[in-house]
């Protein structure tokens, strides 16, 4: 790793104390815009915007949900009182999923488009893209920000794009082969229905591709090395976690290096994270062992700027000193969801330790399942559907349901139920794998 390797050297090299002068300066200018232009925060805050104000003393201000930006776009369609900017500075408008609730719409300015696509690349960077490459962007083009955003960011990164988006895969294997795509971005769910579709095709295996750097985000899997060694034996490329974001925040914050396996905060200039204790709101500090919820505060944000956003996103500090790579941001990993979490007989219980329970059983499953969940709980057990090993017999799937129930109840502390089906009944998706069903009480 060379300093041409870098993006954002001046950035990216930063020690934490000089980052954070930087932070406190572009936190005073934003302060006061908050006041002049925000009525969403005039509403909440009142007479305190026009008080000084620093990072540290933030902390005691009020956190921002996403039910206060839901409800106030619902009142005032599209964008409620979370709009700062006016309106003829909107150059881009999007969607989120909505997996956690009635999607939110998303729009930026143009300083605020650039922003995303500098942090998202130095991502990317930090992943392994480089100028040389051709990448195929394999995120859905329609409202959600994975698509034309992260091929901006994938762009601002130096590599060739090649704009694909989702389905038609058919046509996707005959463009990788036909102009010499070498990397693919799309979520880690996504190569399971290429190798399904190939295997059908007959006589192309996945590294006859030839593409050597997969680039993934959307969904949880890769911080288990099963997971990831399959994927990099079946298919020959360099699996990169590189693509760590909230839409209401950065399109892309975090992505790992060439050096680790853990995300590289790369934001630093533009959010302002903070970890919180979920179960008392105390602010925690940044360093290895940390676990809490992220809250985000936009440092530069014209249109839709936060302060102090819970994301619900559980995070794990890994590292706080400089990494192998040369760049000072701290590390994490993505341990769950405060949304996501479902509490079993008083044990929380996350779908990403579910998740890893059953892809440490790689010869009994094929790492594929789905939570369902009746009413609002708390629950007696966690109620599984589990994919059986590909070319497992049916015989033996009593004792593999067994096995799941045991080691769950061993890691996470919980009963479960297991009902094993064969491999290939879940349904496969390009987009994001939602592993929880929900439905009302029975």
């Amino acid at each position: 790793m060379t300093a041409a390797d870098l993006l954002h050297p001046e950035i990216e090299t930063l020690d934490p104390a000089a980052l954070r002068r930087l932070q406190e300066t572009r936190f005073a200018a934003q302060w006061a815009y908050l006041g002049s232009s925000s009525a969403l925060y005039r509403e909440r805050l009142g007479a305190a915007l026009a008080a000084p104000m620093d990072l540290d003393r933030i902390a005691a201000l009020p956190l921002t949900e996403k039910e206060t930006i839901r409800l106030t776009q619902e009142r005032r369609p599209p964008y409620g009182e979370h709009v700062a900017c006016a309106e003829t500075e909107i150059v881009r408008l999007h969607r989120t999923s909505g997996m956690t609730g009635r999607a939110l719409v998303m729009a930026q300015t143009a300083a605020d488009a650039a922003t995303t696509a500098a942090v998202g690349a130095r991502a990317m960077r930090s992943a392994g893209l480089r100028p040389d490459d051709r990448v195929v962007h394999c995120l859905n083009y329609c409202l959600w920000t994975g698509g034309v955003t992260d091929h901006l960011i994938l762009e601002a990164a130096g590599a060739t794009v090649i704009p694909f988006g989702v389905g038609n895969t058919r046509e996707l294997i005959a463009a990788i082969r036909e102009l010499g795509a070498n990397a693919i971005s799309c979520t880690p769910s996504y190569p399971a229905l290429l190798e399904k579709l190939l295997a059908e095709e007959g006589g192309i295996a996945p590294r006859d591709l030839g593409l050597t750097l997969a680039l993934f985000g959307g969904e949880p899997g890769l911080d288990n090395p099963s997971f990831r060694q399959r994927l990099e034996a079946v298919w020959g490329f360099r699996v990169r976690n590189a693509n760590y974001g909230l839409s209401e925040v950065l399109s892309i914050l975090g992505s790992q290096c060439e050096t680790t396996e853990d995300l590289h905060f790369h934001a630093g200039d533009a959010v302002f994270a903070e970890l919180l204790d979920p179960a008392t709101g105390e602010r925690l500090p940044i360093r290895a062992g940390t676990v809490g919820e992220l809250v985000a505060t936009h440092l530069g944000k014209r249109c839709q700027p936060l302060l102090r956003y819970r994301t619900r996103d559980i995070l794990t500090v890994t590292g706080d000193g400089r990494c192998g790579c040369g760049r000072s941001a701290w590390r994490f990993r993505v341990t769950g969801r405060t949304d996501d979490m479902f509490n079993v007989r008083g044990v929380n219980v996350f779908p990403t330790a579910v998740r890893a329970v059953i892809a440490g059983l790689e010869t009994l499953s094929t790492g594929h399942f789905r939570i369902a969940l009746a009413g609002p709980g708390p629950y007696d057990r966690i109620e599984l559907t589990v994919e059986a090993a590909a070319g497992s017999a049916e015989s033996g799937w009593a004792d593999a349901a067994r096995t799941i129930e045991t080691a769950i109840r061993r890691q996470i502390g919980a009963a479960a139920r297991v009902r094993m089906v064969a491999a290939e009944t879940l349904p496969r998706t390009a987009g994001k794998t939602n592993w929880i069903e929900r439905s009302p009480s029975r």
